[in-house]
């Protein structure tokens, strides 16, 4: 019987789709959600409506209107309903709340970047037929806000690598248009997934500013770091020792080889003078990159004393890297993975150009920031933090085999 019905509402699609072609899909999929709705039920259930079953768990109980918004507009679904011993509800509405979930956050993008609640309401009501009110867009945006602030008080752990960067954005202050910094921490935790551990907005870098952002991470819970990551400010270097006392910091390799840039009197030695940082940098311990270094120091001491004085102050602190485990070095060796991140973030607010005020930047960046970071922490490992044992595993089978090669000859 069950099986000629969903012949039967097959049948119908079909109908429908030869009729009425792209305009029908809105009821096409509103049927083919009805349909699957129904045989979760029947699963959850353990036996068909009206049918006896020992391995029946509950029974059907009517259903429940429920207007649902998608991209290719509302959807009036009939919502299965059950009695008894069983906790049901369609995986299909579920799935569907993170397509909610970027509607509402394409609204609060609009909204966010001052386009009037009319021009909304028109986007909308072409794209996907929906009739969205100013006070619709206000409840989104508080809602909005309220998960955005969850997400960036919410209480953290242990994380061993800590990368820092900031960077600007232009916001509307008092009449006038100014750089506003933004910051952001993403972390590594013990197993080796990244996360994005928090973001802030503010006027500047200054050490009061960066000190600000450090400590609300510490008050979440932050713990466990044993190396930074970040380019060279003065603000935040200061912070980092102020608020991360005996953590190993290390300077950005990538914005090192750049700012070598200014340091080359020729414009011919540039090329050069990048292949000697690189050696020094992919060296293959700390030792060997300071052997080549001094190496460089003396090459450019005679032709370029500024930048032989500059690659003997400076360059050391890109040589941190080398405490960590020899896989983790060329991931953390830069600050790429932030770099990528403001990427990301520039290509969804280079369309803004101007925020109205730092809440508005704040909500569009948390907005991106906390997908980027639910996705990282549900996909693979970013490193393996296994690997620090297995290198000490190494190196002790390499000294019994050099004790036991000693011993035979």
């Amino acid at each position: 019987m069950a099986h000629r019905n969903n012949d039967n509402e097959l049948d119908d699609v079909m109908e429908m789709l030869i009729e009425n072609g792209f305009e029908g899909f809105a009821d096409v999929l509103r049927m083919l959600l009805n349909e699957a709705m129904k045989i979760e039920r029947t699963h959850a259930l353990g036996a068909a409506l009206y049918e006896r079953s020992d391995q029946r768990r509950g029974y059907a109980n009517g259903y429940k209107p429920k207007a649902v918004d998608t991209r290719i507009g509302r959807l009036n679904v009939a919502v299965p309903q059950v009695r008894g011993d069983v906790d049901f509800y369609p995986s299909a509405l579920e799935k569907g709340c993170r397509s909610e979930r970027a509607l509402k956050l394409a609204i609060a993008e609009m909204y966010v970047k001052g386009i009037s609640t009319r021009r909304v309401t028109d986007v909308l009501e072409k794209m996907c037929g929906l009739d969205i009110s100013s006070t619709q867009v206000s409840r989104v945006a508080k809602l909005l806000d309220e998960q955005l602030e969850k997400w960036r008080s919410r209480l953290l752990g242990e994380y061993p690598y800590l990368v820092l960067d900031a960077h600007y954005e232009k916001v509307r202050k008092n009449g006038s248009v100014v750089s506003c910094a933004v910051f952001t921490a993403i972390g590594i935790d013990t197993e080796g997934r990244r996360e994005i551990l928090g973001v802030s907005v503010s006027l500047s870098e200054a050490e009061t500013h960066w000190r600000g952002f450090l400590k609300s991470l510490k008050k979440r819970g932050l713990s466990g770091v044993r190396f930074v990551a970040s380019d060279d400010h003065d603000g935040l270097k200061a912070a980092l020792n102020a608020e991360f006392i005996g953590v190993i910091w290390q300077r950005c390799q990538c914005h090192l080889q750049r700012n070598a840039v200014k340091y080359v009197p020729k414009v011919s030695m540039r090329s050069g003078v990048a292949e000697d940082l690189r050696d020094i940098f992919n060296a293959k311990n700390r030792a060997c990159a300071e052997e080549r270094l001094q190496q460089c120091v003396e090459k450019y001491s005679k032709s370029s004393p500024r930048l032989s004085e500059w690659v003997e102050e400076d360059i050391p602190e890109g040589l941190a890297v080398f405490a960590l485990p020899s896989k983790h070095r060329k991931r953390m060796r830069t600050t790429n993975m932030l770099e990528r991140l403001h990427e990301e973030i520039k290509r969804r607010t280079r369309v803004a150009r101007l925020f109205s005020n730092e809440a508005s930047l704040l909500r569009l960046v948390s907005a991106i920031e906390m997908e980027i970071s639910e996705d990282w922490i549900a996909g693979k490992r970013y490193l393996n933090m296994n690997v620090e044992m297995e290198d000490e595993d190494e190196s002790a089978d390499s000294k019994e085999k050099r004790i036991y090669r000693k011993n035979v000859a």
